[in-house]
């Protein structure tokens, strides 16, 4: 049965489509400040539970034929919060990649992060490359974190860097399609996303993933992140196993 609080929107990449349920699923997690709220409790209070929820949700997705999972952790947006809030958010991703890397690995994950590195702490984006390293050579699921992601961005240092190998002689202008600019994003090498989910109500897609979710599925719930249960998620892929994908052709017959 469909979640009867979800809408609808678009149609991803058919190279993912194997079965009827999504193999890329991109989660734009959100609700966590109105959740603490409507608990009289500090917004900060709302990142600690919803960090919980991604590691329930990160282990039941190969369970659940999920094999790519996308989590929008921080946004290039998100430094406006105040800055407690953005030092909680920090905190909390440095210690989800020193609680959770060693369990990953064994697991079979392998972690990838996007977005933009340099704005970040040096201790942080150690610690993010030693988790990419520790997990590379998995394949049980591949887990991507975007932090200080922007789709917008990211699709402007991909044009930058196409630009500069054009200018350079690495490129030729026949060669400069979309492959070339698919192949200088973050995501390089990953499948594009066939469901996208955002949490808390909001039906708008926030900068995020733009370029890959051209022919994505969309479903929106009013179910703020920290309530986002593994059930939730399980509905959230039988409803789009419902769903008629065409990716520009006509209905089949």
């Amino acid at each position: 049965m469909a979640p009867k609080d979800t809408m609808q929107a678009a149609v991803a990449s058919p190279e993912t489509g194997g079965g009827n349920g999504p193999a890329h699923v991109a989660i734009i997690m959100d609700g966590n400040g109105r959740w603490a709220t409507q608990r009289g409790r500090p917004r900060v209070a709302g990142h600690r539970v919803g960090a919980e929820r991604v590691r329930e949700i990160v282990r039941a997705c190969p369970d659940l034929g999920v094999r790519y999972l996308t989590l929008y952790a921080f946004s290039t947006e998100n430094w406006k919060r105040s800055v407690e809030e953005v030092i909680t958010l920090m905190g909390l991703l440095e210690r989800y990649i020193l609680s959770e890397t060693e369990k990953l690995s064994r697991e079979g994950v392998r972690v990838r992060f996007i977005g933009d590195r340099a704005r970040l702490s040096e201790r942080l984006q150690r610690l993010m490359e030693r988790m990419e390293a520790r997990t590379c050579a998995n394949d049980r699921l591949h887990l991507t974190i975007a932090v200080n992601y922007g789709a917008r961005d990211e699709i402007a240092r991909a044009a930058r860097t196409l630009a500069r190998d054009l200018a350079e002689g690495r490129l030729s202008e026949e060669e400069a399609d979309e492959t070339a600019l698919g192949n200088r994003m973050d995501t390089a090498g990953l499948p594009d996303p066939d469901l996208v989910v955002r949490t808390s109500g909001e039906t708008r897609v926030s900068n995020f993933l733009l370029w890959q979710s051209a022919y994505s599925e969309y479903l929106f719930t009013r179910t703020l992140w920290p309530d986002f249960s593994v059930e939730d998620l399980r509905d959230a892929i039988s409803h789009f196993a419902g769903r008629e994908r065409r990716f520009g052709a006509v209905a089949r017959r």
